[in-house]
């Protein structure tokens, strides 16, 4: 999908984090977008964001994890837009604790949103694309997900999960003019999880920019491109790792005080929690 100009997009998580951003990227080449998130304030200062670019935009408040309310989502962009070309499936949330301090209800509504959401809207989208014989998926997936770290096992669950699920569905669709992409990234500064704990990633991974993560999703878009890690750091050398012996590359993360990292974040939370309870 080479020129995007007026293409129209369906954002989740369209009101904070990554999400302005990757607004921000698809709205800079022309494409009308869809903005979709459980704020309506929010949403509405994002789009206000976006006015100076001369596309249309509409923010729909929406549950990722309500398929009735991801119906209403669909059926009020198509009515605004018209079609939806690209679905970007960016919602996504994450904890850092000690798994046994997660409850069930916690960890189903991890998966709920970071997975099934994407998966049950993606679904949802499809006919709407098949139709047309055209149209793009992208979704937001993570570094976690291709190597799971200590005291976030839920989320890298979950993130693993997409990356697999865009593989195959990615084969499926292979002959049917629609292009699935999963993009991979890092720690992200200024408004990645850890931007908004006040940390700074351990120095052998690095940081990324939100710009660079939404460069990354128009490149896949424009590219078809299945599967991109936005991340500096020693990357390859971090694959070759795992790919010889996983072992080996969890020593080496342990060394190196990745895993320090999540447990004093863990630390953090589990106090944070412990203090709301008191008060």
């Amino acid at each position: 999908m080479k020129n995007l100009k007026g293409k129209n997009a369906l954002l989740t998580g369209g009101s904070r984090g990554l999400g302005p951003v990757i607004a921000e990227a698809l709205a800079g080449e022309g494409i009308n977008i869809a903005l979709a998130a459980r704020s309506e304030e929010e949403l509405n200062k994002v789009a206000d964001n976006l006015s100076s670019h001369n596309i249309r935009t509409v923010a729909i408040p929406a549950d990722i994890t309500d398929e009735a309310s991801l119906q209403h989502l669909i059926e009020k962009t198509i009515e605004t837009l018209g079609t939806i070309d690209i679905l970007v499936n960016n919602a996504g949330i994450e904890w850092v604790s000690r798994y046994v301090s997660l409850s069930p209800d916690h960890i189903r509504r991890i998966i709920k949103t970071n997975l099934m959401g994407p998966m049950v809207l993606t679904r949802l989208v499809l006919p709407h694309m098949l139709e047309r014989k055209s149209g793009h998926i992208v979704t937001m997936s993570s570094l976690g997900g291709k190597k799971g770290s200590p005291y976030s096992a839920t989320y890298a669950a979950t993130k693993a999960g997409l990356i697999e699920w865009t593989s195959g569905l990615r084969q499926e669709l292979k002959e049917t003019g629609i292009g699935v992409s999963v993009i991979c990234p890092g720690f992200v500064s200024n408004v990645g999880m850890f931007a908004v704990y006040d940390k700074r990633a351990p120095r052998i991974v690095g940081e990324t920019t939100p710009e660079k993560v939404a460069r990354a999703v128009i490149r896949a878009i424009k590219k078809d491109i299945q599967e991109t890690i936005v991340s500096p750091g020693a990357i390859i050398v971090m694959k070759l790792l795992d790919a010889i012996h996983p072992a080996i590359m969890s020593t080496f993360l342990r060394y190196t005080g990745v895993y320090d990292f999540y447990r004093g974040q863990a630390d953090d939370n589990e106090e944070e929690l412990r203090g709301g309870d008191s008060g």
